[in-house]
């Protein structure tokens, strides 16, 4: 590695290799701006650096701001490519591309190797034989069409080790929406026709589907078995009613991800379409910064989104080759286990998908600079009247959460620009304070903020969860760092209810506003876009608090009553709850189910056993 130390940045061409590899460009903070990647090094850099100077605005401030520039050598470009993405991950360079989608998806996972297969909601893809379906854009709609499915295909819902301790099929079974091979009521080969049903439907390949039960029916009638030709019809009228028919390619069989860029006003909006076997299945869009060309641009969205667990498809339709196509496509091949192709159709049906993605990009960047105005005008109504100093564009809440004074916890709930960010929220775990003294503990967690934030960045404004108390703690704290004219505070109060003399007749007061040097509260209209902004981040920041205080009390309680159980370390605790799913199914388990968790004999399942229930 090398790392010139001066403080003006000189670049000296000769000192950096010509071999492929990744540099990392610092601040004089030693704090990254931007990772990238080169097949020669020194003649990557060197364009940076050329007396005639890169064009580009964002490339001549980031250049301005360089103070030491690392590099690491390897054997192969696809490493460099490799480390590229990990070194990306780790460090969250400001200069690269860092994607902020607009939606979460979801996809269906269905396992083969099981004993018997079941459909799953899944939001992330992983390397581990499965096989996938999707994206699909609502979680909800996506539960509606497996209702629909198990009513054509009877899957089982539940795991099997739970359903074979039941002493009778669930109620899935009773109302025909499960075909209970946990209780034998269903042959291995009949069970692997649902699946393979399920996988022709949800793969596109429906007519064939379809084809097969209308034989299915007709033998069905001809053996005088009307029952089960009825059933069969009803399923094909399910698949019928079920499967949505649009069409916008040829290909039968080819899964495609389709890419459009609309630029404006410096910022590219990014539409990827999902084609599955001919069939639009979701859109996604992501807003990015146009910090470099549009190749560079492309094909570090390439990386930075096919680097996630999601599904790699057969094509991906590209207006135009990325930087390093090859590398890229080879790397993706990699990634998938069979070929990948990036294609940059000219002509055909393929333009014409282009030219649908394009469009949707166009529409999703006119919505979101609708939406940025009007976000922008409520932060704006909030500065004036709230009476702050700046625009509140990273706009921070606290909370503190405990029981009785244990375990005490805080949160920082997040956001930027009007939305919550729930990537930037955080946990404290109080350390330093004892007992229930809300006071104290926020002010250690705001302190060790503060700390961080000096290093990391700072918030324009902090939202404190409480009164004129809590607001004197957050104060002191600005003023101790020297912060009481970078950071805006305010404390907000939860609205108060008042009843008549006869307790009857209630009214609740508004929510209060409190700010430092004020002495009375400043309240907002019910009802306004401000209000409900403010109101949603505190409640933001108490459910992020209450959440995982849940979650460490429930780890407490688990750990605390199980290890005291001679013979129950954290391996036997960890394959019991993995089992049982919780302390109160354990407790309720009998002494022969217990028995079948591994590690746990007959012996220390009676311990189990009556220690739960004494």
């Amino acid at each position: 590695m090398s790392s010139p130390s001066a403080v003006t940045f000189q670049f000296q061409a000769e000192t950096y290799p010509t071999r492929p590899g990744v540099y990392l460009m610092r601040d004089p903070g030693q704090k990254v701006l931007y990772v990238g990647k080169a097949n020669n090094l020194r003649q990557r850099l060197r364009n940076y650096f050329a007396k005639s100077g890169d064009s580009r605005p964002q490339v001549r401030f980031l250049i301005q701001r360089v103070h030491s520039i690392d590099t690491i050598v390897t054997d192969t470009a696809k490493e460099a490519l490799l480390l590229e993405n990990t070194l990306i991950k780790k460090h969250r360079p400001r200069y690269n591309i860092h994607l902020r989608d607009d939606k979460t998806f979801v996809s269906l996972r269905l396992n083969p190797k099981e004993e018997f297969p079941t459909l799953q909601i899944v939001r992330q893809v992983k390397p581990d034989g499965a096989l996938y379906f999707g994206p699909y854009t609502s979680a909800g709609a996506v539960k509606e069409t497996l209702k629909e499915i198990f009513r054509v295909f009877p899957l089982r819902h539940y795991p099997l080790n739970r359903c074979r301790q039941r002493g009778r099929p669930c109620l899935f079974h009773q109302i025909g929406q499960c075909s209970a091979p946990c209780h034998g009521k269903i042959s291995n080969a009949d069970y692997q026709l649902l699946v393979d049903g399920v996988v022709a439907l949800l793969s596109g390949r429906d007519s064939g589907i379809r084809d097969l039960l209308q034989t299915r029916m007709q033998q069905a009638a001809q053996r005088m078995d009307f029952e089960a030709a009825a059933t069969l019809r009803d399923q094909i009228q399910a698949i019928e009613k079920t499967v949505e028919q649009q069409k916008v390619s040829n290909a039968l069989t080819l899964n495609q991800d389709v890419i459009g860029l609309h630029r404006s006003q410096g910022e590219v909006l990014i539409s990827l379409l999902f084609i599955r076997s001919g069939k639009l299945v979701g859109r996604r869009n992501f807003p990015l910064e146009w910090r470099f060309t549009e190749d560079e641009l492309l094909g570090s969205f390439l990386q930075e989104y096919y680097d996630r667990d999601v599904i790699v498809p057969d094509e991906i339709i590209l207006p135009f080759q990325p930087a390093e196509a090859e590398l890229i496509e080879e790397w993706l091949s990699d990634r998938r286990g069979r070929k990948v192709h990036l294609t940059c159709p000219k002509w055909g049906r393929k333009t014409e998908l282009l030219k649908l993605a394009e469009r949707n990009a166009a529409e999703a960047a006119r919505e979101r600079g609708e939406q940025q105005s009007a976000k922008l005008a409520v932060l704006d109504e909030i500065r004036e009247r709230l009476q702050l100093r700046r625009l509140p564009q990273r706009l921070e809440c606290f909370d503190i959460s405990n029981f009785q004074g244990q375990q005490s916890v805080g949160s920082m709930a997040v956001m930027l620009d009007g939305e919550p960010t729930p990537r930037e929220y955080r946990h404290y775990l109080v350390r330093e304070v004892a007992g229930a003294n809300d006071f104290a503990s926020l002010a250690e967690v705001i302190k060790r903020r503060l700390k961080r934030g000096l290093e990391t960045g700072l918030p324009d404004c902090i939202l404190i969860d409480g009164g004129k108390g809590q607001l004197g703690v957050l104060q002191l704290l600005l003023e101790e760092f020297e912060l009481q004219e970078t950071i805006d505070a305010i404390g907000i109060a939860k609205s108060r209810v008042f009843a008549n003399v006869r307790g009857k007749l209630v009214e609740k007061s508004e929510e209060r506003f409190f700010r430092p040097g004020r002495k009375n509260p400043i309240t907002l209209r019910q009802g306004s876009a401000a209000l409900f902004l403010l109101e949603q981040l505190r409640n933001e920041a108490h459910r992020f608090a209450i959440t995982h205080h849940r979650k460490l009390r429930t780890k407490q309680t688990l750990t605390s009553q199980l290890e005291q159980i001679p013979g129950i370390g954290p391996a036997r605790r960890k394959q019991l709850i993995k089992q049982f799913g919780s302390l109160k199914r354990i407790r309720q388990a009998s002494v022969t189910e217990l028995a079948t968790a591994p590690g746990i004999s007959i012996a220390l399942a009676q311990t189990i056993h009556l220690r739960l229930n004494p």
